[in-house]
């Protein structure tokens, strides 16, 4: 995959543009070290329009520094990283801490992320089944309750790419399914990209079109069915691992690539 020269629009390069026009976020080649301990090493992907990838690994594989990275929060020591111009992002955090004397509502939190549009508000509660809870405050929710009320934050912010680190945090078992379920249901009705991190390997292979197998390094990735044989993925997370997954793979009627070249913007 490339991303042409926006000054080189002629009619031969029409089909490479077309598919660059589809790419939200692609990264090339990242490394990232902390106190001489390398995190990131030569990491490549993009995401596309409607394209659900997701990245799992044992803690302190890099997961959260891979993301902190996609959302320009910390720079790579080396790499490259494109956004499409203009993309806006909706970011869901694993946890958010609020003071527990501190009088906030949900209706009043979500404000804070888009004031003006009421109705999109209202809209967004409906669609995550959460509406009931818009004049309750924020500290007397359950935890599955909060985590799509951080979901509805995220989708206020009309995002063309959704981050989303461990939404499933503190939810239970029907809980992440059906949450995991709407995620996919997000990506297919307004067309936006999905990076997300996750532990719940038995439930997120329904969820996604690309896995991405991360341990400081890509193991592996690909889509579902064929991730969960890999031996890279049987070496990281044990041989019952994928004998333990019931993988039922999200489809689509379209392509993606997980690596490739990449209008580059250097960080030095």
């Amino acid at each position: 995959m490339s991303i042409p020269d926006n000054s080189k629009n002629t009619a031969s390069d029409s089909a490479n543009d077309v598919h660059a026009r589809s790419v939200l976020l692609a990264a090339k080649s990242i490394n990232k070290n902390f106190t001489e301990k390398r995190i990131l090493e030569n990491i490549s992907l993009t995401i596309e329009e409607g394209q659900i990838v997701t990245l799992i690994g044992p803690n302190g594989a890099g997961k959260t520094t891979l993301v902190r990275i996609a959302l320009g929060l910390l720079q790579p020591d080396s790499g490259a990283i494109y956004h499409r111009p203009n993309l806006r992002i909706g970011y869901m955090p694993q946890r958010v801490h609020v003071e527990p004397t501190l009088p906030l509502t949900v209706n009043r939190f979500l404000q804070l992320a888009n004031r003006q549009d009421k109705a999109l508000l209202s809209n967004t509660l409906k669609d995550l089944k959460i509406g009931h809870l818009e004049g309750q405050q924020l500290t007397a929710i359950s935890g599955g309750e909060l985590q799509r009320v951080l979901l509805a934050r995220a989708l206020l912010r009309k995002p063309e790419l959704l981050i989303l680190d461990e939404p499933a945090q503190g939810v239970d078992l029907a809980g992440q399914a059906e949450l995991y379920q709407l995620i996919s249901e997000i990506s297919d009705r307004h067309r936006c990209g999905v990076l997300m991190i996750s532990h719940d390997l038995h439930l997120v292979m329904s969820s996604t079109d690309e896995v991405i197998c991360l341990n400081h390094h890509i193991c592996c990735h690909g889509k579902p069915e064929h991730v969960t044989n890999d031996p890279a993925y049987l070496n990281l997370f044990g041989a019952n691992a994928s004998q333990n997954l019931a993988v039922y793979t999200h489809h689509h009627d379209h392509e993606h690539e997980i690596g490739g070249s990449v209008k580059e913007r250097n960080h030095d």
